[in-house]
């Protein structure tokens, strides 16, 4: 009942032009009538007939288009948020059946409306096109960069002083940079290669530790792990890569004390005693880009890696979570227990 209520209201709305055409034309035919001393009764007959003439034609008119109306009205509906469903209608004969073909005007803007959608699609595709290459150029650059940190590493494997160990640390964080790019690339990759399988959670923190070693030691920040031994249903390298962003974010910001690795029942947390987060920054901190007062302040900050980390831990059925008192330190709360998850 609203929805015709609603389709009268714009029916009569659309067609004003004409009912005040009609309505000016009976004030002359009136007037008229009226000069030539014609009784009112004689001049109001005819115009009589007219309105219930016209009347008549514009409900069935109106009843025509209130089918054609109530089409359009579902269509919408159904398209909404599905581009594929509007493609596929503009495509086929539905607006054809709904358009009015002697309507000129209505023809030929459903034309303009195809070449708009066939102008587009050839955009999409050239823009998809464009970013394919794009990916496959980065994800080329990034494995052939890997060559010469692999070289670098077996340099400095060599040497044992102060610098040496500097620029080890400084090269693990390069490639942490280009596993990120790496990553990156991969999260909207049709072929990402995610193995979901119960593994040992000690094995992928511990492959962790293994890399972010050095930077603990030139902090001589203290490491609190004990074994988990617990089993998870995850993805091994996608989550080792969470555990070692956290982990490094955690090493970076923590200039004296410790960095804590335990388990809360399926929760996965890792706390540290570094600079922790403002409150205001708190709620943004898995925002793309974001850096907040900390990342403004360590101008080197990317605010792509706890992004990534809240990307992947939602692929994998995961969580993850933050709480954090400034001067005090952070504690990062990785959910691990998920129903939605396959074994391969």
């Amino acid at each position: 009942m609203k929805n015709r209520l609603q389709f009268v209201l714009k029916y009569i709305f659309g067609k004003k032009k004409e009912l005040a055409v009609f309505a000016v034309c009976c004030v002359i035919f009136l007037f008229t009538f009226g000069m030539y001393g014609i009784t009112l009764k004689a001049a109001a007959y005819p115009t009589f007939v007219c309105f219930v003439i016209i009347l008549t034609a514009l409900t069935v008119d109106a009843c025509m288009k209130y089918g054609k109306w109530k089409r359009m009205q579902e269509i919408l509906q159904k398209t909404v948020g599905d581009d594929g469903e509007f493609v596929r209608i503009l495509g086929g004969d539905e607006l054809n059946k709904i358009v009015d073909s002697d309507d000129i005007m209505q023809v030929q803007l459903l034309e303009v409306i195809r070449k708009l959608k066939e102008s587009g699609m050839c955009l999409g595709d050239s823009m998809n096109m464009k970013y394919a290459d794009m990916v496959d150029y980065y994800t080329m650059w990034a494995h052939q960069i890997k060559t010469p940190i692999a070289s670098m590493h077996l340099i400095l494997q060599k040497q044992d002083s102060e610098d040496s160990r500097r620029l080890r640390t400084e090269l693990m964080r390069i490639e942490q940079y280009v596993e990120m790019v790496l990553c990156f690339l991969r999260l909207d990759s049709d072929s990402t290669d995610y193995v979901l399988k119960e593994y040992r959670l000690d094995d992928i923190i511990r492959t962790a530790i293994r890399k972010l070693a050095p930077q603990f030691i030139m902090k001589k920040l203290v490491l609190d792990y004990e074994t988990i031994d617990k089993q998870v249903l995850t993805d091994e390298k996608w989550l080792g890569f969470v555990i070692e962003q956290v982990l490094s974010n955690s090493v970076k910001y923590t200039e004296s004390g410790k960095v804590k690795i335990s388990c809360e029942g399926s929760k996965l947390v890792i706390s540290d005693t570094g600079i922790g987060i403002a409150p205001d920054d708190l709620p943004r901190i898995f925002d793309k880009g974001y850096t907040g007062f900390n990342g403004r302040m360590d101008r080197k900050a990317s605010g792509i890696g706890l992004y990534l980390c809240r990307r992947i831990c939602n692929n994998l059925g995961h969580g993850i979570t933050a709480e954090s008192v400034p001067g005090q330190g952070t504690t990062i709360a990785i959910e691990l227990e998920r129903n939605n998850l396959e074994v391969e």
